[in-house]
């Protein structure tokens, strides 16, 4: 392909656990590292904790949805969706020449 994997820190592919209080109860989460980098980008630039965002995002999925089947792929789905917009906004501010 163009080499990307081959660029990048292993450590980003590497799953790790979380603790983290959802709807007062406590939950661990696993995800890869490169996921949790994402998350901690969208909570800082939402002024609030990694905890906060993950519960606040639970919540949501709930109150639309009912239930969450697989809340670890919610999560890496949300970080895609997440990164495409961020991806687009930067494309409208200077588009390609």
């Amino acid at each position: 392909m163009c080499k990307l994997l081959a660029r990048q820190d292993p450590r980003r592919f590497t799953q790790t656990s979380r603790s983290l209080r959802i709807s007062g109860q406590s939950t661990s989460i696993r995800l890869e590292t490169a996921f949790w980098e994402i998350l901690d980008a969208m909570a800082a630039g939402e002024g609030m904790s990694v905890s906060r965002l993950v519960a606040s995002l639970y919540e949501e999925a709930v109150d639309l949805h009912g239930e969450v089947a697989n809340f670890a792929s919610l999560l890496r789905t949300v970080c895609l969706i997440y990164q495409g917009e961020r991806a687009e906004m930067a494309i409208r501010r200077h588009p390609p020449a």
